[in-house]
């Protein structure tokens, strides 16, 4: 069975600086893009950062010059290194990824969050 897990979140204060992490496990033939979500008290679910499986990377304008997507191939890991955090960036991060595990083929898959708090 396949899972994600988050990793890293925490209470940071304002301009301060955290490293997300989501590890995936289980039969993993391949992964596609690796993907990571916020959502806030009483806001939709947004996406933050994308890489996709040739390496390029997309960033919410919110987060652009700030945060910074990566992976670990190997050890099926991605991180999100989020620096300047700020108030606005308290929510709840998801990390999102498409798996191939036979015999389902490719599934979409959640993690189950990790908090990030930004105050002082």
């Amino acid at each position: 069975q396949v899972q994600l897990v988050e990793s890293g979140g925490g209470l940071v204060q304002p301009g301060g600086s955290l490293r997300l992490s989501c590890a995936a496990s289980g039969a993993i033939f391949g992964i596609n893009a690796m993907d990571w979500y916020r959502q806030a008290p009483g806001k939709q679910r947004e996406l933050v950062a994308t890489l996709t499986r040739d390496g390029s990377t997309n960033y919410a304008d919110s987060v652009k010059g700030r945060f910074t997507i990566s992976r670990d191939t190997a050890k099926k890991t991605v991180f999100l290194q989020m620096n300047k955090l700020k108030p606005d960036d308290t929510a709840v991060y998801y990390c999102n990824a498409d798996i191939y595990s036979p015999p389902l083929g490719v599934q979409n898959y959640w993690g189950p969050g990790t908090q990030v708090t930004v105050s002082s």
